[in-house]
């Protein structure tokens, strides 16, 4: 009963307690434009793949959104990690990156909007390949640079950050004991620098796939922005559709609930043995 109560009801309590509340209020005001009830929301969330406003379905823009996301975050991954590892390993690297870093990490993803769009404009990766009609000159041209590097600025310092810290937490006495003994850098590196800092890697791309799903609406309310979750919500507002604007909120959270837990699940079977060490 006790795990019943601690898993189960405990979680679930806090939301049905925001529904209940939401629900009493709509109904007072009796006002879709200022607040919709819940079940004009939950209706939108019954058929996902009605279409929305000539927009297309929910379904449609959420996995467009989701592609953006997946594109930007994978390339702050890419970046972040090795320059990360880099930089938790070899002090001079350390001392070399550090400035410009703390230059930059404070500045708002949003903050650079303007720039970006001064640089690539609605430039895609259609504009890139070539592709200039057919069903992929849709697709591609869907994805600009000016939103994908508004979501990498988002996931690139928290990853960035956390591996420098999981990287530079490692004991210097297991390194040099590795290298007593004859390990290789390559060894040290791969038998003790990631499997140690590996908690933390992970950590810290859990948290910026976190942000970078925070900067996915306002990278889509960007010119040039068609299609995705922002741009129905950013349209949605335009026209009093209060219910749309929620459903898309919703979603949005969601997702970024569920790939919170994923994470949380591969560092809780992954990373057991960090537990057990505190």
């Amino acid at each position: 009963m006790k795990f019943l109560f601690e898993r189960v009801f405990l979680p679930c309590a806090a939301p049905l307690l925001v529904l209940a509340i939401w629900e009493v209020i709509a109904v007072e005001l009796k006002n879709d434009v200022v607040l919709p009830t819940v079940g004009q929301v939950w209706t939108i969330f019954m058929h996902p793949n009605k279409d929305l406003l000539r927009l297309g379905s929910l379904m449609q823009n959420l996995g467009m959104s989701s592609i953006r996301v997946f594109c930007g975050y994978a390339a702050g991954l890419v970046l972040a990690l090795p320059l990360g590892i880099l930089m938790g390993h070899y002090k001079k690297v350390n001392r070399f990156m550090t400035p410009l870093v703390e230059i930059l990490r404070p500045m708002p993803p949003l903050a650079w909007i303007p720039l970006v769009l001064a640089w690539f404009g609605v430039a895609s990766f259609a504009t890139m390949l070539g592709v200039e009609e057919g069903e992929w000159y849709v697709f591609l041209n869907n994805i600009k640079f000016s939103m994908l590097i508004i979501i990498f600025i988002g996931a690139f310092f928290p990853i960035l950050l956390n591996t420098v810290y999981g990287v530079s937490s490692v004991r210097s006495t297991l390194i040099d004991s590795a290298r007593v003994l004859g390990a290789s850098e390559r060894d040290i590196f791969l038998k003790i620098l990631l499997p140690a800092a590996a908690p933390s890697i992970v950590t810290g791309m859990r948290l910026g796939l976190g942000v970078a799903w925070m900067c996915l609406v306002a990278a889509e309310m960007m010119p040039g922005s068609i299609s995705g979750i922002g741009y129905v919500i950013t349209h949605a507002y335009t026209v009093a559709r209060t219910d749309i604007v929620i459903a898309g909120m919703v979603s949005i959270g969601a997702v970024g609930l569920a790939l919170d837990a994923a994470f949380r699940y591969f560092e809780a079977k992954c990373f057991a043995w960090q537990r057990l060490s505190r």
